[in-house]
Order: C-alpha cells, then sequence, then structure tokens
C-alpha cells in the first residue's frame, strides 16, 4: 500500500538492470528514493518472467558474473523491490514494441511515471500523458506526482 508520499513507479526491464546488475551511477537517485520508500516499484509477473529471461542471454550473464551476481540474487532482489500486481487491461494506447505493452499497460493503470531507455516507450510520452500516466528515461529527484504528469 503506498503513503501519501509514497509514489507509484513502473521499471521496464533495461532500467531494471541498470539498477539491480550493472550499478549503473545514473541509477543512484533511483536506487535511493527506493531504498528511501519514497517510489512504490509497480511490477507484475510477466515483468518477472522478461526479466529472468533477459539474465540469461550470454551477454548480460557474462556483465552479472563482472559484477559478481548470480540470477537468483538478482530475482529475490526483484521480489523484495517490487509489490507485485495483477496483469492489467489492456491501455488505451499501444506500443509499436509489443514487448513493451506490459508497461505502458500497468503505468496507464496505476496513473504512474514509467522509466525506460526504449525509443518506442519514449516515443509514447504525450499520449501516456494524456491519460495521466508519464515516462521518462531516468527518475527526476522531485518527481511530480503522476496527476500532475499531463
Amino acid at each position: 500500500m503506498t503513503s501519501p508520499t509514497t509514489q507509484p513507479i513502473v521499471l521496464d526491464t533495461n532500467i531494471v538492470l541498470d539498477l539491480l546488475v550493472f550499478a549503473d551511477a545514473a541509477a543512484a537517485p533511483l536506487r535511493g528514493a527506493l531504498a528511501d520508500g519514497h517510489l512504490d516499484w509497480l511490477a507484475t509477473a510477466p515483468m518477472r518472467t522478461e526479466l529472468e529471461r533477459v539474465l540469461a542471454y550470454p551477454q548480460i550473464a557474462l556483465r552479472m558474473a563482472f559484477h559478481g551476481h548470480s540470477t537468483a540474487a538478482v530475482l529475490e532482489a526483484f521480489d523484495r523491490s517490487a509489490r507485485m500486481l495483477a496483469v492489467p487491461a489492456k491501455a488505451p494506447v499501444t506500443c509499436s514494441d509489443p514487448d513493451d505493452q506490459k508497461f505502458i499497460d500497468l503505468a496507464v493503470a496505476h496513473h504512474c511515471l514509467l522509466l525506460s531507455k526504449d525509443a518506442a516507450v519514449l516515443s509514447m510520452k504525450k499520449r501516456m500523458a494524456a491519460l495521466q500516466a508519464g515516462v521518462s528515461r531516468a527518475w527526476p529527484r522531485a518527481a511530480q506526482p503522476a496527476s500532475s504528469v499531463a
């Protein structure tokens, strides 16, 4: 359950990799906001399944080994950090990349910010804003509540 000061957020798989695998410095503000309880990371079972699949990619497995991570440890971190929700209905907007639709659907259903580096998702910024959801490449330190994202 989110408190009035906790902002719900959806993270696509590349952002999750930056956060949990690559120790990307650009993800530090996001990591801090999650740790401090300022953000409520929303996810669904298909998002976790996608992460598990991506962690098995050879190039990702090499990076995980370099950073000293195991698939089990990354998935445990996901499970500790993300609040699992039911898969929502399809949003009234459609992403050109079907693999990204699940992130759009969840962000729109909960009127929250979706963090993504994917060009197909980022191109939907205006359409998502019209549905009181946002999309951004990074979490701004002073993020606006989703209701003011329009």
